[in-house]
């Protein structure tokens, strides 16, 4: 062919008049959609790190040449952690440079705060909060170099070397269940690499969800890739027919697909961008975001678009082996896809190197986790097409209705693109049979509606008893205090020396109670229950966070691929849609066709992929000593209702377009 492939590409796109213009919008809308959601998942997980570096500073890095003191202590107000560190300066020893966030370093007395904490200790009451730290006539403000989030709870304290809080004892209080909230030592500076407990797990989590979302991404991409694939194939065949040679065509489907997707994933990285301070509010672990940890650079702001366009060129590519080969036969319709008995094959033997892998009972790496998820997903994207195939026949070889007729032969016609339809949900069914019914983390609700405060001895903490009675009967409170036994190790104590009050009158009192045992003891800040189970709820919480944003984007991803391949569907049948109508066959029995094309294999894969999700959360309950989550069972069940039937919502959009296509039968079956 002597024609240039460009000036070929672009007089063909604009002569495939409103229907292919629906068609590269559909695909470009696809395109954006998986752009954006990428781009935020891995703007999450990005800024996540960038949060855990910016607390790692509050955990001291001894150094025997230190210049400072320096103590972590963790507190909690309305059931939310404060961190107060402690800073001293050491007499006679070079000046310490100030701690991120801070323009110099405190001097005694000073105290400096983060503008959340500087709003709540103007919203509460002082003695449920502010009594806490040291008087003082104003505060300094924390920046946000030593922040994590603007919601994050924070104080800095200027001390004396001989301040109790300095002590040794006071950083070595409730270490049975600390998990990293107290720490002391000598410092030179603040180059510490130990992320705070609340953050640490937060970039794993984040990651995670990158993970379950990229191969609903890649369904999403390939299935806009695949719009509008029926009457491209008989374009091209006709062209193939008429003298062009094989690599002409693939150029030309390239040049078309990577300008649609190039468009539709750069619009969806600039909505990325717009949205940053709407997104930069959605709180994650700490809180809430600056909108510069959500930046992802120019570098992955480029790979994403590039990456997305990718998959869609690749996936329009691949349809056209046919055209290159047999273009007659494309041109006629006369090869049905069939799929074959090695997909079963390899997805048995998939499943098998699974089972292998994780029945040893040994800790497996977070790669080896990464990709023992990768081959899971892979086996299926594999399998699914076979069972559609083979269900498809079976259905269809005992179908009595017209409806289920036309599905069971549609879905053994093409069982490649009845999977598409389907794929997002039966692959996010996983996911959610997987985190809702998890259950880890021990249980502290025996020590609801306490306050403990440790001391150096028995002695002590006799003495403690009588001076903690006073405060809180001068603070308004009602508690009744017991002294710790050292043989005790169920206690809230867990078997240290001290007191214990028991307080009555919800988490107003208990806050109250913490502030007037904050002078007991021996520089240990008093806790309770939110302390003893900090390190276990962080991470049922980051789980929970996550899994949850995954499932929602995850159900997005599958809505939009199961739409907008309904839509394409339609376009591209509708020569045999026209067929039909001139055969006598009703609007309603083709919209009820396309309807259980999608539920048949949507029951049969979906639930089968749920309940493996199901299975392995219970066996990891199982090994963690936990039950069964009977409320999560109930969110599962939700869950999966509201995605099937967004899902047929997004399927049903496509009717009026069905009513379109077959308005003049004749002309649509021409």
């Amino acid at each position: 062919m002597r024609t240039s492939v460009l000036p070929l590409t672009w007089h063909l796109a604009r002569s495939s008049g409103r229907r292919g213009l629906q068609s590269q919008l559909l695909a470009a809308g696809a395109a954006a959609v998986g752009a954006f959601v990428m781009l935020v998942m891995i703007a999450a997980s990005l800024g996540s790190g960038t949060r855990a570096d910016h607390t790692a500073w509050r955990t001291p890095q001894a150094d025997k040449h230190g210049t400072a003191v320096q103590a972590l202590a963790t507190t909690y107000v309305r059931h939310e952690p404060l961190t107060v560190v402690s800073l001293a300066q050491l007499p006679d020893r070079a000046a310490t440079p100030a701690p991120p966030g801070l323009n110099a370093f405190p001097k005694k007395g000073e105290v400096y705060v983060s503008p959340a904490l500087a709003e709540l200790l103007h919203k509460l009451p002082a003695s449920q909060l502010a009594d806490r730290l040291p008087k003082v006539s104003s505060y300094g403000t924390i920046g946000a170099a030593g922040l994590a989030s603007p919601d994050e709870l924070v104080a800095v304290v200027g001390r004396a070397p001989t301040d109790p809080a300095m002590s040794k004892a006071a950083a070595e209080g409730a270490s049975w269940f600390d998990g990293g909230q107290s720490a002391r030592a000598v410092v030179s500076g603040f180059t510490g690499t130990k992320a705070s407990m609340f953050t640490a797990t937060d970039q794993a989590m984040a990651l995670l969800g990158v993970v379950l979302l990229a191969m609903p991404v890649v369904v999403l991409s390939s299935a806009a890739g695949r719009l509008g694939a029926a009457r491209r194939e008989q374009r091209l065949a006709a062209l193939r027919l008429a003298g062009a040679t094989p690599r002409q065509i693939i150029a030309m489907t390239a040049v078309e697909a990577a300008a649609v997707g190039t468009a539709g994933a750069l619009t969806g990285a600039l909505a990325y961008a717009v949205l940053l301070p709407a997104l930069a509010k959605i709180p994650y672990g700490v809180g809430s975001w600056y909108t510069g940890q959500l930046w992802v650079g120019p570098a992955w702001f480029a790979g994403v678009v590039l990456a997305v366009t990718a998959l869609i060129t690749v996936s329009a590519v691949s349809m056209l082996r046919q055209v290159a080969t047999s273009p007659l036969g494309v041109a006629q319709q006369a090869n049905p896809r069939r799929t074959r008995m090695i997909r079963l094959v390899l997805f048995v033997g998939a499943l098998g190197y699974i089972w292998v892998s994780t029945a040893g009972g040994g800790q497996l790496k977070a790669g080896q986790l990464l990709a023992l998820l990768i081959i899971f997903y892979g086996a299926f994207w594999l399998f699914g097409p076979w069972v559609v195939d083979r269900l498809g026949r079976i259905v269809g070889r005992f179908a009595r209705r017209p409806a289920t007729l036309l599905a069971a032969r549609r879905l053994s016609d093409d069982p490649r693109g009845a999977w598409r339809t389907v794929s997002g949900l039966v692959l996010a069914g996983f996911a959610a049979g997987f985190f809702s019914v998890s259950l880890l983390g021990s249980d502290v609700s025996q020590y609801r509606d306490q306050v403990a405060v440790t001391t150096v001895g028995t002695a002590e903490a006799r003495q403690a008893a009588t001076e903690a009675r006073t405060l809180l009967n001068r603070a308004g409170v009602t508690a009744t205090v017991t002294v710790g036994s050292e043989e005790d190790f169920d206690s809230l104590l867990g078997g240290s020396p001290g007191v214990i009050a028991h307080v009555t009158g919800g988490t107003e009192r208990i806050d109250t109670a913490v502030t007037a045992l904050t002078p007991v003891g021996s520089g240990t800040l008093p806790y309770s229950q939110d302390y003893a189970g900090a390190s276990d709820r962080t991470t049922t919480d980051r789980i929970a966070q996550a899994s949850t944003a995954t499932l929602i984007l995850s159900f997005v991803l599958a809505t939009a691929s199961a739409g907008l391949t309904a839509a394409a569907n339609v376009l591209d049948r509708r020569r045999v849609y026209g067929l039909l109508r001139l055969a006598g066959t009703p609007l309603r029995v083709l919209d009820r066709a396309r309807l259980r094309e999608t539920v048949l294999p949507l029951v049969a894969l979906a639930g089968g992929t749920t309940a493996m999700g199901v299975y392995g959360s219970y066996q990891l309950n199982k090994a963690a000593g936990a039950g069964i989550n009977t409320s999560g069972a109930v969110e599962l069940v939700a869950c999966l209702v509201l995605g099937a039937l967004a899902m047929f919502a997004a399927i049903g959009a496509s009717r009026p377009l069905l009513r379109r296509v077959t308005a003049d039968p004749a002309q649509s079956a021409d």
